[in-house]
């Protein structure tokens, strides 16, 4: 079964047709077979080369024309309606806004209409079917407005005879319709901003909105409320105070005067040429716009197109920033299970909250940095080689870092804690170790797990009197004083013990009985 589309494609199609759009272009820009755009195309240039049916034929039965015009229109199936004789009546009655109730009411009482209700309203409803509304034109002071679009370029044709496609980029103030134009190869985010940079500097000033298509360099994903816009693109409008506003999907009316200039350009300056290098090309297209675009009378304005730029526009353009937008490249990256991304196969630390998930990478000659989701920027790096890994000390989780790590000042300070006797032990065998000290000076703070405080400072006291500055001799003196004998003192006296006295006369008694 063939496809078939909505109204508003079929019209996109067409509009798309007319300024040379390739089947395939039109096809991936609203998402539709190229055979499906190709077999729509052909119906439309069958009807226009139709012939005209002839009299009383059904072809003819088709809906009145729009009713500005106050002449009746061919006529339909079934008998006239009576509404027909006051068509100018009810269209002047429906231009002031009054309801069908209200105009049959008008039409009986006032011009001795003799149909019914029923056949004011299906008048009046089929005067609306037959009367699309126009679009509504908008024009824009000076300096609010530019318009941006892709267009086919002229092909290049090198030495060997071979052909390269080419693209050209077109801006259009839509106050003055003062134009730049530009060939380039791809359509890149790049490119996107090296043309649109340059169309600033071309014209002087930057205007405060840039309508521009749902191009893939600018535009991550459609959203006629909320576009997802490129990151590097933003960055760029918001360095020369611009504002970047995407048009409804497949809606090309949006964008209108540029639409038609980039077919002006295509048609004027570029149809039927080639050119050796793609310099070549872009040097043709500057001296077109200043000696024939910019000279031209507009036939909307009625202005030549140059005068009303400068008389008019230019001072309105916002200012140029002194510096340009700084060249960088930037991609998505994933935060590895070490906490660092790889950025231009160098290694470059985040924060350790972010551990496994994606942020955004911006790097140049000299700095990387790193931004959030939200593109908030979380760190800055100095640009490493390729196998060189930069890491700062504050992404390091605390967890993580070895006792090495943390110098022997931290562990001094951590062995004073445990009582002065400690910290002079601690103090005098690194004197007398240096680095070799360090990993007995994190044993005896792990002894703080597994003993009091007062067993390790008894022990440090003793072996600091006898300058012994072994770990192993602490712990030794610490397993002394665990495993010595506790003494008690004995009770001479308690109700359950019998006296010394009693158990003499008992052992008296005993020998005499032997005795006997």
């Amino acid at each position: 079964m063939a496809n078939h589309l909505k109204m508003a494609d079929v019209q996109a199609i067409h509009a798309l047709r007319r300024h040379n759009w390739s089947y395939r272009r039109i096809g991936r820009e609203l998402g539709i077979h190229r055979d499906t755009v190709k077999r729509y195309v052909e119906q439309d240039s069958a009807s226009q080369n139709r012939p005209n049916p002839p009299p009383g034929s059904d072809a003819q039965n088709r809906p009145n024309p729009p009713p500005g015009s106050g002449a009746p229109g061919p006529p339909t199936s079934g008998p006239p309606s009576r509404c027909e004789p006051f068509r100018e009546v009810i269209l002047k009655a429906l231009q002031q806004g009054l309801s069908a109730q209200r105009i049959w009411q008008d039409l009986a009482a006032e011009h001795g209409f003799a149909g019914s209700y029923d056949s004011v309203k299906r008048f009046i409803r089929r005067l609306g079917s037959a009367t699309p509304l126009p679009f509504r034109r908008i024009e824009c002071p000076p300096g609010e407005e530019a318009q941006v679009d892709f267009g086919t370029g002229a092909p290049i044709v090198g030495p060997d005879g071979r052909r390269r496609r080419t693209h050209v980029f077109r801006m259009v103030l839509s106050h003055s319709r003062k134009g730049y134009s530009e060939a380039v190869f791809r359509q890149t985010a790049d490119e996107f901003i090296r043309c649109l940079e340059n169309a600033f500097r071309h014209f002087g000033g930057v205007p405060r909105t840039l309508v521009v298509d749902n191009l893939k360099a600018a535009v991550l994903k459609a959203d006629w409320y909320d576009p997802a816009l490129n990151p590097k693109i933003r960055s760029f409008c918001e360095h020369y105070g611009t504002v970047l506003l995407p048009t409804r999907p497949r809606t090309p009316r949006h964008k209108g005067k540029v639409e038609r200039i980039v077919g002006y350009a295509q048609d004027n300056a570029l149809k039927g040429r080639t050119f050796p290098s793609l310099s070549e090309q872009n040097r043709h297209l500057l001296a077109w716009e200043t000696q024939i675009a910019d000279t031209r009378i507009h036939g909307t304005t009625q202005k030549q197109v140059k005068k009303c730029f400068e008389e008019v526009e230019r001072a309105a353009l916002l200012p140029l920033p002194v510096e340009r937008f700084p060249c960088f490249q930037e991609g998505r990256r994933k935060v590895n299970r070490d906490g660092h991304v790889e950025v231009a196969k160098a290694y470059y630390s985040v924060p350790p909250e972010y551990l496994g998930r994606e942020v955004w990478a911006r790097w140049d000659s000299h700095v990387v940095r790193i931004f959030n989701a939200r593109f908030e920027q979380i760190c800055i790096h100095a640009r490493q080689e390729p196998g060189r890994f930069s890491t700062q000390d504050r992404h390091i989780h605390d967890h993580k870092r070895s006792g090495i790590e943390r110098g022997t000042a931290y562990h001094l300070g951590k062995a004073r804690l445990v009582g002065p006797h400690t910290g002079r032990w601690a103090e005098q065998m690194i004197l007398q170790r240096g680095i070799e000290g360090v990993r007995p000076l994190m044993g005896l703070l792990s002894l703080a797990r597994r003993h009091p405080a007062g067993a390790i400072e008894q022990a440090c006291e003793t072996a600091c009197r006898h300058g012994a500055y072994r770990l192993r001799t602490v712990r030794q003196l610490i397993q002394r004083q665990g495993d010595r004998q506790e003494w008690f003192a004995f009770l001479d006296e308690h109700p359950i013990i019998r006296s010394m006295a009693e158990y003499g006369r008992l052992v008296h008694t005993a020998f005499e009985e032997q005795t006997v």
